[in-house]
């Protein structure tokens, strides 16, 4: 038996995948026309600019189900807008991912830049509750991360807005530029849980889900149920070539064991850099040297494969 999505708002990008998205969001008008079973009637929206997705979100008080179609940066915009409305009356998430990274995609286990196999999952899907990460008032649903983490994943965007690359060779290459010309470390002192850390890290990743970067297991065991957040940051001073090799190999998550890499869980974090470092959530630019980080545990209903993977 299919999910009754209920009253629906569907939320599309029709600039995704250059332009792909307006294809998506005509396949989605379609099929649930022609399903009208699957849902009590449903409201198709289409973004304008940046934040747009965000008032959208925040305003779907009336409905049941929430569909974001778009990448990672719509889906984030999408998931802050609902953490605006009451528990009691916050719709749930349906993603329909179509954008470069995909990496909360990942983390659902839904098809990537397919329409009409992600369209399927959620009306033969079941719903589960998921944590959130909580930053500084910002809502991520993957990744938070600072330095060059962030640097790289800021870098893509504007590579992207560019020259059209996207997936994991994109991040792949930036990675690989920014590692050779641009390093840099980040004197910080934290408390992980109370737990007081002082280093300077070139690497600082907070995550909700293992992945981020198109792929990149940064966080191979980050459970997005726990109610922990998944933390991989460096110490040390690697040279410019271990640097390199460690980013190679957190393609397939094979950098665990690297001298240089610490890995922890925590409820909530307090970080303070000296200096701005590069910040970045779900993709989107952060400021400021001071970060509060807590997980915001089964925050969200979200629509899932009957079969993740």
């Amino acid at each position: 038996m299919g999910l009754r999505l209920g009253r629906t708002l569907v939320i599309a990008n029709p600039a995704a995948q250059s332009g792909a998205g307006a294809q998506g969001a005509e396949f989605v008008r379609r099929t649930l026309e022609a399903f009208s079973s699957a849902t009590d009637g449903f409201d198709l929206r289409l973004t304008t600019g940046p934040g747009n997705a965000t008032q959208m979100a925040r305003a779907a008080t009336g409905f049941e189900t929430v569909l974001a179609l778009g990448g990672d940066g719509v889906i984030h915009e999408v998931v802050n807008g609902l953490m605006h409305i009451d528990a009691s009356r916050r719709p749930r998430l349906g993603i329909i991912p179509l954008g470069s990274g995909n990496d909360y995609a990942r983390t659902l286990g839904m098809a990537k830049n397919a329409p009409e196999v992600a369209l399927g999952q959620i009306l033969r899907g079941v719903c589960r509750r998921v944590d959130l990460g909580l930053v500084n008032g910002t809502y991520f649903d993957e990744t938070l991360s600072f330095g060059v983490d962030a640097a790289i994943a800021l870098d893509t965007m504007r590579r992207r807005k560019a020259h059209g690359a996207h997936g994991t060779r994109l991040f792949m290459g930036s990675g690989l530029d920014i590692i050779r010309h641009q390093i840099s470390s980040w004197p910080f002192t934290a408390a992980f849980d109370g737990e007081q850390v002082t280093g300077s890290s070139i690497v600082f990743a907070v995550q909700v889900g293992p992945t981020y970067g198109g792929g990149f297991r940064i966080c191979p065991d980050a459970d997005s149920t726990d109610g922990l957040l998944d933390v991989c940051y460096s110490h040390g001073d690697p040279s410019t070539a271990t640097a390199l090799a460690t980013f190679a190999r957190a393609r397939i998550g094979l950098h665990t064991h690297s001298p240089y890499l610490g890995f922890l869980k925590a409820k909530s974090i307090s970080i303070d850099f000296e200096g701005e470092p590069p910040c970045q959530a779900d993709g989107e630019r952060l400021v400021g040297a001071h970060f509060k980080i807590t997980c915001a545990h089964r925050a969200l209903e979200v629509i899932t494969p009957t079969r993740q993977g």
